[in-house]
């Protein structure tokens, strides 16, 4: 889950990082009054609060010399379209005095089982421009998730990324907190562009990114007020509910599978069969282990509630759970979902218990299965019923 950067400003506050103040508004007035409490009738920066990049050259972000101009401003940004992304929400943030600025972040990266930092003097820029143009600009620094950013090891951050050692001394402290941000919030990405030095020789964190890691949603009973729910896909959402590992995507094809690597494969295969005929894959739906009949009928209820799914394909291995128990789970999930199952069903079954798992569809009969022996064959009979062409 992203953060939206007043979220993530409220959190780093909460952990000891050094942060200016802010304060959210929906309507102008509103900004008006916060911009007034916040910066005392002087400068404040009127924030659009969307999450994606590129607010500024948008003209998103605005700085505001009194609380007039901070009212006059809000009324521009709301309801700005930024890249697909309606601004809901400004952020009044108290203004800065600022002499440099730089760039720090701290993600999972998962290619290399680690975590990395990365750190320039260079802030306030488009750092994957500056990766590519200027890689000597960037420090990179690799983390171990046992012993993470200690004095040791942002001191080393610092000093591969040239800073000069008074200034370095007062950003590792500072590194040291947004470690703790990244850590103790279970994040994948901690993110400040720019991390500022004011004219005073304050170093602050300006503006935040964070992204939260879903999986351990149930170590933050806090972490629910944080979501966008407004936002929120509604099948997604509904998923959510049921403990589904469900993404939804632009296609007609609806895919359930049991496994993440299965369900991958099975979104190639689709594609690929659904070239001649318009379609792609609608949605990522792994069931996992427990392919009974409650949890097949959950995840074709929410499939089946994509107005673009036009067919379903089925695609499960036996293993832990065997095929007949997953044909079980087919039978007893049209049977739960009645005449909301409309559309139809391709079923490819195979490995453990395969012959007993396809003799109980044969059985059952239903006019909406169909049942297909091969993975592509399964994926280009789903493809036929859902073209669009």
């Amino acid at each position: 889950m992203d953060l939206f950067e007043y979220q993530a400003r409220d959190m780093f506050e909460a952990h000891g990082v050094p942060v200016l103040a802010g304060k959210t508004a929906t309507t102008p007035q509103d900004a008006r009054a916060a911009a007034e409490e916040i910066g005392g009738g002087g400068v404040t920066v009127v924030k659009a609060q969307v999450k994606t990049g590129g607010r500024g050259k948008a003209g998103g972000v605005k700085v505001a010399k009194t609380p007039d101009e901070a009212q006059q401003y809000a009324e521009q940004i709301l309801g700005m379209d930024i890249k697909g992304h309606t601004v809901g929400t400004v952020m009044i943030a108290q203004g800065a005095d600022i002499a440099e600025e730089y760039y720090f972040s701290i993600l999972l990266d998962r290619t290399n089982r680690r975590y990395l930092a990365m750190c320039s003097k260079e802030g306030g820029v488009e750092i994957e421009q500056l990766a590519v143009e200027r890689p000597e600009a960037l420090a990179r620094v690799e983390v171990d998730p046992n012993v993470g950013v200690d004095e040791a090891k942002a001191k080393q951050i610092v000093e591969q990324a040239g800073f000069d050692a008074e200034t370095g001394a007062k950003i590792v402290p500072v590194l040291q907190k947004l470690w703790e941000v990244y850590r103790d919030e279970d994040a994948t990405l901690v993110e400040v562009n720019p991390l500022v030095k004011t004219g005073d020789g304050q170093i602050i964190a300006l503006d935040g990114k964070v992204t939260l890691d879903g999986n351990a949603d149930f170590r933050h009973p806090d972490h629910a007020a944080l979501e966008d729910k407004a936002a929120a896909d509604p099948l997604e959402a509904k998923a959510k509910e049921k403990h589904l590992n469900y993404v939804k995507l632009d296609g007609e094809v609806g895919i359930i599978g049991n496994g993440a690597g299965l369900v991958m494969s099975t979104l190639d295969v689709v594609a690929y069969a659904g070239e001649q005929y318009g379609v792609k894959p609608a949605n990522f739906l792994d069931i996992g282990g427990g392919a009974n009949a409650q949890v097949m009928a959950d995840g074709l209820d929410v499939i089946l509630g994509d107005d673009q799914v036009r067919a379903v394909f089925v695609n499960v291995f036996g293993g832990i759970t065997a095929c007949d128990e997953v044909a079980n789970g087919i039978k007893g999930a049209l049977e739960i979902l009645g005449d909301n199952a409309t559309k139809p069903l391709v079923v490819r079954l195979d490995g453990n218990n395969v012959n007993e798992g396809r003799a109980i569809l044969n059985e059952l009969n239903h006019p909406l299965v169909t049942q297909v022996d091969t993975m592509d064959g399964a994926a280009a009979k789903a493809a036929e019923l859902a073209r669009t062409k």
